[in-house]
């Protein structure tokens, strides 16, 4: 069974479970005690279903989810074994649960339980807008008034045939059998309701049956799919698996709010579009094949496909059929003066009276086009050039192939003044100029800009020649005869949308392209010459054509028919206008990093710990049309304050979302039209424990109490370092006070230096002139003993008395005493450091001190400069200097 909520959403009974489908996802909720579920039923806000041995109902809690309640739990029992729950139906409070057995009459008011127990088997139960009807073996029909089996009819026909079904007509019953089709009941009289469909469905099996909201009938069948009947009876529509169905088991039927119509196969669902603008013939059987061309001429419909041209009455039931001779592809049909033009794999086909009339079989022909100023004549694209087709005596023959172009020429279009433009999608494209006689191209020009692209194509639409490929669409200037971008049609490519650049001029000059997830047409304003843009939001996924071979033809005035790789589809523009849905958000989930989610509450406002930061938005429209996606845009508001880009995902993840205050929306795009609806969810991460503002507060306080610490440490450095300065500004005074005192002493000591130099100068001088004055007196006394006597002159006095002057002792005694003045105590440390010296040695310092030379030294001691170097040597052994120490400059240092 198949029911829809006020949401819209729909709920399927499945054997493992509740089914729900909210326009793009299915979720399965699991059996309540893991057996099929047979049974479905929305009433108000609950979802009703009944298994084996169970039933109750389903209701949605505030995170999205459903949660089911059991209503049999109390009734176990009473209840038989091995019942099945097969029907739920409503009227008015009241539920009804049937099994084979029993039929539990549930009051959703009082919650209260009635059960009616019938003599034989209950086949099926039926609902009308003022009944409850149920069949049993062999009784007849029954109807539930007050609680009570009340019998209806027991007419051998009631009893003799399985009711599918039963409806409420003006004057009575009308009632569907599983084998025998319709009968009226009408009081006590059952009389057939004959329809153009009884043949057929009384070898297929009515399995089950519905009267849809425009009065027709859809009845469903076990071998032979679902047929639509009018009220009157006649066959509107047979869908069979050879149609596009899934399989021919049609085990349920429902209509939803849209007039869609669900079946319930024996494996899978089915969504038929009833009222859709779109009408699709699917060949499954491969008869057909791809569609690459249609047209409809002098009242039969032609398609041509990869295996041949076929025909049919337009608007007729009848199959296509095949016309002799076209096996193989057909590329283009075109129609001139009352002429049907095949291009074929083989050659040029004129079709007369659902004939092939070969008239040019040397290579395949691609396309034709009109020459202008010539209505006798045609140009044709072939595989290997262009050639020309002439009118001769009311008939089209092959005339000649214009020399000098050899390429193939499927894309090519002609100008007013006879010049050739080719689309060549593995060379680009080419311009030449026919002559007059259009019998030869001159010197063909290849252009570089714009260049070759794949599923590229050419065409003249408004006098104005287009090439379109994957970087957009390109207009010849006829001025510079350059192409140059055309920024509106190039719009249709933008976004990753190009899927093939063929473009289709209509009968009714609209210019076609189709995109990734669009069909587009352009037509001329009719108050400028602008191009006014048209989409039909019909993705190529679900067209199912031949990438740069798609095809639309314009049928009447507003319908149009695309072919596609398994058949065709024909739309009429002016019944595409859909009605308007409200998007929803069906669920949020939240989860921490690795592990499962949870669901969040979607009516009130959301608030989560900070570590539950990873959203899921799962959202959709609730609509159930084939060709048509729903298209979505999002923002969340706190992190994403732009829209996104249109989506048909109906899924958006979030990750690692900061705390704060945030707001999803969503809004929808259905038909090209922006819904009015925005779907809202408002929600708070938390921040954690340790950003709170109880938090802060104590960070503050603690800021306080740690800004005083350091204030007070602060304080008592700055202290420590300002008592630490005084100490060292007075240690630097003292160091300075210390360092004049030392400057004091050094210029006193510098000036007694200058006063013990300029002593020991005076020494030294005193000591020469002593020196000198002994040397005078020794030279005397020589001289003095070398001359003879003289009897005037006492001689031996006079040397007497130069002895007395040069007596070494009183000479170094007066030297001792200066030389004690100018350089104090010198004599006693050399002699405490050297206690063996003499006082010769000592003498012998103290000139070595004066820094004399050994020949100034001898004559103060009246000796050899000799002798003086013997006493130099002494005097180093005594005072135990090593080889390489001088006498003189140790002295110096003492």
């Amino acid at each position: 069974m198949i029911s829809q909520s006020q949401n819209q959403f729909i709920y399927a009974a499945n054997n493992v479970g509740l089914l729900e489908f909210n326009g793009s996802n299915w979720q399965l909720y699991p059996s309540p005690n893991e057996t099929i579920i047979r049974s479905v039923k929305v009433i108000n806000n609950r979802i009703y279903t009944g298994c084996y041995m169970e039933f109750g109902f389903w209701t949605r809690q505030t995170n999205g989810r459903l949660h089911y309640t059991s209503l049999s739990k109390g009734l176990k029992k009473q209840m038989l074994n091995d019942e099945n729950f097969w029907n739920i139906l409503n009227y008015d409070q009241w539920v009804i649960f049937q099994s084979l057995n029993r039929i539990y009459i549930y009051d959703s008011k009082t919650e209260a339980f009635k059960i009616i127990e019938t003599k034989s088997f209950i086949t099926k139960s039926y609902g009308t807008d003022n009944s409850i009807f149920f069949q049993t073996v062999g009784e007849g029909l029954f109807e539930l008034e007050r609680g009570k089996a009340h019998l209806v009819s027991d007419n051998p026909i009631l009893i003799k045939n399985r009711i599918i079904n039963v409806f409420e007509i003006n004057d009575g019953l009308l009632v569907q059998t599983q084998l025998n089709g319709f009968y009226k009941v009408v009081g006590n009289s059952v009389s057939k309701f004959t329809t153009e469909a009884d043949s057929q469905i009384e070898t297929s099996s009515v399995y089950s049956s519905l009267i849809l909201s425009d009065g027709r009938y859809a009845i469903g069948t076990v071998s032979n799919g679902v047929f639509i009947l009018s009220k009157e009876g006649k066959l509107l529509y047979h869908i069979s698996q050879n149609k596009g169905l899934s399989n021919n088991t049609a085990l349920s039927l429902f209509e939803d709010v849209d007039e869609n119509l669900w079946v319930g196969l024996d494996n899978g669902i089915n969504c038929i579009n009833l009222h859709s603008p779109i009408k699709s013939l699917t060949d499954d059987t491969g008869v057909l094949g791809t569609v690459y061309a249609s047209i409809l001429f002098n009242g039969n419909l032609y398609i041509g496909t990869n295996q041949g041209l076929f025909y049919k009455k337009f608007n007729s039931k009848e199959e296509f059929k095949f016309i002799n001779g076209t096996k193989g592809q057909v590329w283009s049909l075109f129609e001139y003066k009352g002429a049907l033009f095949c291009g074929h794999d083989s050659g040029t086909f004129l079709i007369e009276n659902v004939t092939a009339k070969s008239i040019f079989s040397s290579s395949g022909t691609w396309k034709f086009e009109k020459v202008p100023h010539h209505d006798n004549l045609l140009l044709q694209g072939n595989y290997y050039g262009i050639s020309v087709l002439e009118k001769v005596n009311n008939q089209w023959i092959f005339r000649n192939k214009i020399k000098g172009f050899d390429y193939s020429s499927r894309f090519f279009e002609i100008t007013n003044t006879l010049e050739v433009y080719v689309s060549h999608e593995n060379q680009g494209i080419f311009r030449f100029q026919l002559n007059k006689e259009l019998q030869e191209a001159s010197p063909f020009f290849s252009y570089k800009s714009p260049k070759k692209g794949k599923n590229s194509s050419l065409i003249q639409f408004n006098n104005v020649i287009y090439y379109a490929y994957k970087e957009g669409i390109y207009k010849l200037n006829p001025k510079t005869k350059q192409f140059e971008k055309d920024n509106l049609l190039s719009s249709v490519f933008e976004k990753d949308e190009y899927t093939s650049g063929k473009l289709i001029v209509d009968n009714s000059n609209k210019i076609w392209l189709f995109s990734k997830n669009y069909i587009h047409y352009f037509s001329l304003s009719k108050l400028s010459n602008q191009l006014k843009k048209n989409v039909i939001p019909i993705p190529a996924s679900l067209t199912n054509s031949m990438l740069g071979f798609e095809n639309i033809s314009q049928i009447s005035n507003s319908v149009y028919l695309i072919g596609t790789t398994d058949g065709f589809y024909m739309i009429d523009l002016n019944d595409s206008s859909y009605k308007s849905y409200t998007v929803s958000i069906n669920s949020v989930s939240i989860n921490k990093q690795n592990e499962s989610p949870i669901y969040g509450n979607l009516i009130d406002e959301g608030t989560f710990e900070h570590n539950f930061n990873n959203f899921t938005f799962n959202y959709s429209i609730p609509e159930y049309n084939k060709y048509i996606n729903a298209e979505y845009q999002y923002s969340l508001e706190g992190f994403q304050e732009d829209w996104s880009e249109w989506s048909t995902k109906t899924v958006v993840n979030f990750k690692n979302l900061s705390p704060g205050d945030y707001t999803f929306k969503v809004r929808a795009k259905f038909a090209n039209s922006i819904l009015k609806e925005v779907g809202v969810y408002h929600f708070t991460i938390l921040k954690p424990w340790y950003s709170t503002n109880f938090a802060v507060f104590i960070y503050f306080i603690l800021f306080l109490i740690m800004a005083h610490f350091i204030n007070k440490a602060y304080l008592n450095y700055y202290r420590k370092q300002r008592e630490k300065l005084i100490e060292e500004n007075n240690l630097l005074l003292e160091i300075q006070e210390l360092e004049n005192e030392q400057k004091l002493m050094k210029l006193r000591n510098e000036q007694l230096s200058q006063d013990v130099d300029l002593k020991n100068k005076e020494l030294a001088v005193s000591t020469m002139s002593l020196n000198s004055k002994n040397e005078l007196l020794a030279f005397i006394k020589e001289d003095l003993k070398k001359s003879p006597e003289n009897g005037n002159i006492n001689l031996k006095s006079v040397i007497s008395t130069i002895n007395k002057n040069i007596s070494e002792e009183d000479s170094w005694s007066v030297f001792k005493e200066a030389f004690d003045s100018a350089d104090k105590d010198f004599l006693k440390r050399i002699k405490l450091l050297h206690p063996s010296l003499t006082p010769n040695d000592l003498r012998l310092c103290a000139y070595l001190r004066l820094n004399l030379s050994s020949k100034e030294v001898a004559p103060l001691f009246n000796i050899s400069v000799r002798s003086v170097e013997i006493k130099r040597y002494r005097l180093r052994k005594k005072m135990d200097l090593l080889h390489d120490q001088g006498l003189v400059e140790y002295i110096m240092e003492v």
